[in-house]
């Protein structure tokens, strides 16, 4: 198992954080709290590494032919312009020649296979001819490098190269690099468990029935159970709970028995009105976070032991951007992985936004367009929290630091694309 969190991780220490320093204390306080398995390499995709992957030989093990051809030794070659050899066998891949060549001999070879001891460099196909119509002597011109055409050994990854680190992530690619080496398991973070909680007797599931007066659909779940699955993480919806605060609590009292983390939205209320914040405080350490930033503001954070409950704002947009840029890191340290970064993009703006209020960051709803003169950033034109088209229309957020008092057409703005998440535009 690994380290579990600090106690009373997420005890703010302050009344108001800026973005920075929100994302500077999760850095520093979460740790991995899942334990390893054994997986293997057909399961691996998208699994976190627990050990360092090295290579025990080198890959290629062999030095082995680029081409079809003819294996010779370079330091053979005769003074003249043309060289004659005399083929004394054939090489393919997986059936090597047994033999050492001669001084002037030469090895029929196919792409891929071993190079014979005493042959160093391998001519194309198409660079020789038979030697007056007799296939076992080829002729071809001098003037070939040593080496040309061969692989050697160990040219892609050196015998004791590590591959991977612990708390990579693994991708299709580094499955064959993996492969490469000989790995067929590799210990891996199981994966983090999360639950995910909807409260009120005004929620009602889509699909269901038809609202009635003062009801609404549940649009936050499927999204952050989405969202949870691009951090790596196994989730389980746990349904609507009523507004009681017996079966709140005595839901979240069996979730963080059985779940690494516990999401939640719309329960970031500061009153003990609001049952789960009051669950939360009785069974374990809860804070109110406010942030600077909009959309958010309010968190809830707080755990029960090593499990991490997250109560999110209400508002989808407000849910969206506080998982992207503070519960999806998160979930991706909890489960074993690298704290993530996510790269930036410096485009022009296609828009002016005169009269910004200073004093908090502003994540901005964005889509990413080809111009004639490159690629600018376009900006959703409203900024309602509620507004789910706004997400849908976006392909990602522009990141507005607390003094900016104004956009001007072409400023160079920071973007954040949603691949950088795994949910881009397909």
């Amino acid at each position: 198992m690994s380290n579990p969190l600090i106690d009373d991780c997420f005890r703010p220490g302050q009344e108001l954080l800026r973005h920075d320093e929100a994302l500077e204390r999760l850095k520093q306080r979460i740790a991995p709290v899942t334990g390893f398995e054994l997986v293997p390499i057909a399961a691996a995709a998208g699994r976190v590494l627990a050990e360092a992957a090295a290579a025990r030989s080198p890959v290629p093990a062999h030095a082995n032919a680029a081409v079809d051809g003819y294996a010779f030794a370079h330091a053979g070659q005769a003074d003249g312009s043309e060289n004659a050899w005399l083929v004394v066998g054939r090489a393919a891949a997986g059936h090597p020649y047994k033999g050492a060549l001669g001084a002037g001999e030469a090895v029929r070879i196919f792409t891929g296979a071993v190079v014979p001891h005493g042959a160093d460099t391998v001519v194309m196909q198409e660079d020789t001819e038979a030697s007056g119509g007799d296939p076992t002597r080829i002729i071809f011109q001098r003037g070939l490098k040593k080496g040309a055409n061969v692989r050697h050994a160990g040219e892609d990854v050196k015998a004791g190269e590590a591959l991977m680190a612990a708390g990579d992530i693994i991708r299709p690619q580094d499955l064959a690099g993996l492969a490469s080496i000989g790995l067929g398991e590799m210990v891996c973070h199981r994966r983090l468990r999360v639950g995910i909680v909807s409260t009120g007797d005004e929620v009602i599931r889509s699909g269901n029935r038809e609202l009635s007066p003062g009801e609404v659909y549940d649009a936050n779940q499927p999204m952050i159970q989405a969202l949870a699955v691009s951090a790596g993480a196994e989730v389980e919806d746990l349904g609507v709970w009523p507004d009681r605060a017996d079966a709140v609590r005595g839901g979240l009292a069996d979730a963080v028995g059985r779940f690494d983390v516990v999401l939640t939205s719309g329960g970031a209320s500061r009153g003990d009105e609001d049952h789960m914040a009051a669950a939360l405080g009785a069974l374990g350490q809860r804070h109110f976070w406010q942030i600077l930033v909009k959309p958010g503001r309010p968190m809830m954070l707080g755990q029960v032991g090593s499990t991490v409950v997250v109560g999110l704002p209400g508002n989808p947009v407000a849910v969206f951007v506080c998982f992207l840029m503070y519960v999806w890191p998160m979930l991706r340290r909890l489960g074993g992985a690298a704290w993530p970064e996510p790269r930036r993009m410096v485009l022009p703006a296609a828009f002016a936004f005169p009269g910004r209020k200073v004093g908090r960051r502003e994540l901005w709803r964005g889509r990413m367009v080809p111009t004639g003169a490159g690629w600018q950033v376009e900006k959703f034109e409203r900024d309602g929290s509620g507004l789910i088209s706004s997400l849908r229309w976006a392909d990602c957020l522009i990141d507005i630091p607390e003094g900016v008092q104004q956009v001007r057409r072409g400023d160079l703005l920071q973007v954040i694309p949603f691949s950088e998440y795994g949910i881009g535009r397909g």
